[in-house]
């Protein structure tokens, strides 16, 4: 009896366990700040190197401006359940909220989401902070996004225009800008996706699309569509790379990008 009391108890705490990104997204909508001009951080590809993101969260937490921060993916190296618990231990200490992406590595070789899903809940989905609407795609796989997720996308583009600014975060990019522009190299393999995108994207005023995957930093424009490429929070380095997160300081007149380098330990 006792037995049967105790794995229906550990059902019922699986089943009704908030999921840790939504925990985070209601901490930062309960975040009690009146300025109306604030600051969050991005960075991606933290594998591989704990002590390079454990620099990145101290310096975050450190700075007064900066209310939270989305890593935009490749939290683990292969998408084992206990390493993305173990990664979960290790954000935990930031007294900040933390957003979890999920990038290639999170799916592993055979594709499987499931572990992320465990742990992190939904693989796209947005939230609005001020002034701002922030939407989180799914891209692991390489291809782009699915039909039932770019109906998604059509519909949170379409609720963002209620806001001033618009920020997408997708970790793999449209194109390789060390390719040329609009090329295919380290990015999505399906091309015709990566224009559809960039057409909606243009379409809808998006202010800033942030990928990851790229182990470095650039910086540009894809058409209309701002663009910046953060991979430097620990992963191996591309030639000239360097370890570094992004602060983004949105005023209601104007965002503001800077980007802040992380020496290694």
């Amino acid at each position: 009896m006792i037995r049967s009391f105790i794995l229906l108890l550990c059902f019922y705490t699986f089943s009704f366990a908030s999921a840790y990104n939504d925990e985070m997204i209601k901490q930062i909508k309960n975040i009690k700040d009146l300025n109306q001009t604030f600051s969050f951080a991005v960075y991606g590809d933290n594998r591989r190197r704990n002590d390079i993101l454990a620099s990145i969260i101290k310096r975050i937490d450190s700075d007064k401006e900066i209310l939270f921060s989305i890593n935009n993916g490749d939290l683990v190296s292969a998408g084992l359940h206990k390493q993305f618990e173990d990664y979960l231990s290790r954000i935990k200490v930031s007294k900040k909220s933390i957003i979890s992406v999920l990038g290639n590595h999170g799916i592993g070789l055979f594709e499987n989401d499931s572990s992320y899903k465990s742990v992190f809940g939904k693989t796209y989905f947005s939230f609005a902070f001020k002034n701002s609407y922030f939407i989180m795609l799914d891209d692991a796989d390489d291809e782009g996004i699915d039909v039932k997720q770019l109906s998604w996308l059509t519909q949170e583009l379409k609720r963002s225009q209620h806001y001033t600014y618009r920020f997408v975060f997708m970790h793999i990019p449209l194109y390789d800008p060390r390719e040329g522009s609009y090329k295919e190299g380290h990015s999505l393999e399906n091309m015709q996706q990566a224009k559809l995108l960039n057409n909606m994207f243009d379409r809808y005023h998006v202010t800033m699309l942030f990928c990851s995957h790229i182990h470095t930093y650039y910086r540009g424009i894809w058409h209309k569509t701002p663009y910046i490429i953060s991979g430097g929070a620990g992963a191996p380095l591309k030639k000239d790379g360097f370890f570094h997160y992004i602060k983004v300081t949105v005023d209601p007149k104007e965002v503001k990008y800077e980007v802040v380098k992380i020496k290694a330990p």
